[in-house]
């Protein structure tokens, strides 16, 4: 047997199930409580279905998952701020649990008042708070604001405090919801460093977050879930690559894994992926899984997750019908890893003669800033007159240095008439693009720096 498998279980999930009921009108529930005859005016949601995973003492295990897949439900349960509506649960040893920004924490109250409030709620005296204070405010390092009321703090704040409290307590389960995504670059990586340290102690992990690229360095193991069912449960890479494809609308549900295999992405790792993707997610189990080879007339945005509500304009001369993202496989995919060679492909169809056009792509931050993009007159592309029913294919290959994160991608096809910039059809936001990495440096792209050392001793 061996030393993994018999680690002591700290958390055993046995087939949680969490329902909940769900009316049209409020005026329903009440005549559901005094129906005579019992009638229901209700139906069931199933936040969870019969999930069970276990977590062993010293594990850090990570939850994943689209939106409405159950993640923050199961912590819930997990902590005890929900009650299951059918399965077991047991927990062993001292749980601190940072679901939610200033979670427990007084409004009214110094940041002071509230560590020791919340110690005393954990079990401890004042004399080990006291022990305790100072290790509490050296590591959320927030200066005089720990004596001002926490309704003042902003949300880096809240994190940084509540952080820094639950983990000078020495927890034996330490549970982590998101809350890490806040604060600076540095301020996370010491968090992380200091779950490092309470993981070597034999503190068990279990957090759910957005950043892929923690759950790649220091996830054990991965669960992940979808429409609150168990998809699968392995080794970080393994889940990754199925989550991409849940993400895509690709996942069938027949995907075997082999024994070993990390499907690639361990040496490019995922980070910076939002718990988003409602399309991929809506559609996933009903597109067919993609081997790079299209179906005869199949159009390539069919298997994606294209923004329904699309703004375009143009004066018709030219129509991009199609718009398609090949990762370095060949695979239609909108969730890249970062490094790696992708291609956006567009296929063009003209309604009228046109001189000269310009086929072009932008890609862009949530906030709509544009990161990166370019054209074939940029690339030294001259494309020949064309005529009507002519229909062109362009390929822009490329490799991608944006840091792990959630992107847009605009395209456009544009000319020259008489000297005039003229849009014959621009595409804004027509398709989210998703980067998944393992180190994200500062700023938006990688400069892939190569670090060289030379030690000089005394």
């Amino acid at each position: 047997m061996t030393e993994q498998k018999t680690r002591e279980t700290m958390i055993q999930v046995s087939d949680i199930t969490k329902i909940y009921r769900l009316y049209d009108r409020p005026i329903d529930r009440l005549k559901e409580s005094v129906s005579l005859t019992h009638r229901n005016y209700h139906r069931d949601f199933y936040a969870l279905r019969n999930v069970s995973f276990e977590v062993r003492r010293g594990e850090a295990v990570g939850i994943i998952g689209t939106n409405g897949s159950g993640k923050s439900t199961m912590l819930k349960i997990i902590t005890g701020v929900l009650t299951q509506s059918a399965g077991t649960l047991r927990t062993e040893g001292t749980v601190c649990a940072l679901l939610e920004l200033g979670a427990g924490f007084n409004q009214d109250y110094t940041g002071i008042e509230n560590i020791y409030m919340n110690g005393t709620m954990m079990g401890f005296t004042r004399a080990e708070m006291d022990a305790k204070l100072q290790d509490i405010l050296d590591f959320a390092d927030i200066g005089d604001f720990v004596y001002q009321p926490v309704k003042s703090y902003s949300s880096g704040m809240f994190v940084r405090l509540a952080f820094a409290l639950y983990i000078s307590v020495d927890p034996d389960v330490l549970i982590v919801d998101e809350a890490l995504s806040v604060g600076d670059v540095f301020f996370q990586a010491k968090c992380y460093h200091r779950m490092d340290e309470l993981k070597r102690r034999g503190t068990t992990i279990l957090m759910v977050t957005h950043d892929l690229g923690s759950v790649m360095k220091y996830c054990d193991r991965v669960v992940l879930l979808n429409r609150g069912e168990k998809v699968a449960e392995g080794r970080p890479g393994e889940m990754v690559d199925l989550y991409k494809k849940i993400l895509a609308g690709q996942y069938t549900g027949n995907e075997d894994f082999v024994d070993g295999q990390d499907f690639g992405v361990t040496s490019v790792g995922a980070a910076g992926l939002p718990d988003g993707g409602q399309a991929g997610d809506s559609a996933a189990g009903e597109k067919r899984e993609d081997s790079g080879e299209d179906a005869p007339g199949e159009l390539m945005q069919s298997r994606l997750p294209v923004n329904p509500n699309v703004q375009h304009y143009g004066n018709g001369k030219a129509e991009i019908y199609d718009i398609g993202i090949r990762d370095a496989h060949g695979k239609l995919t909108n969730v890249l890893l970062k490094g790696e060679e992708f291609s956006i492909v567009e296929r063009i169809r003209f309604h009228a003669e046109i001189e000269s056009p310009i086929f072009t792509f932008t890609i862009k931050d949530k906030r709509g800033m544009d990161l990166s993009g370019t054209n074939t007159m940029f690339e030294g592309q001259d494309i020949a007159p064309v005529r009507a029913g002519d229909e062109y294919v362009c390929t822009f290959r490329q490799r991608m240095t944006l840091q792990g994160g959630e992107y847009l991608l605009s395209i456009s096809c544009t000319g020259f008439e008489q000297g005039e910039h003229t849009v014959y059809d621009r595409k804004y936001d027509i398709l989210s693009l998703t980067v998944l990495s393992n180190k994200n440096t500062v700023g938006i792209y990688d400069m892939e720096s190569e670090v060289t050392l030379e030690r000089h001793e005394a």
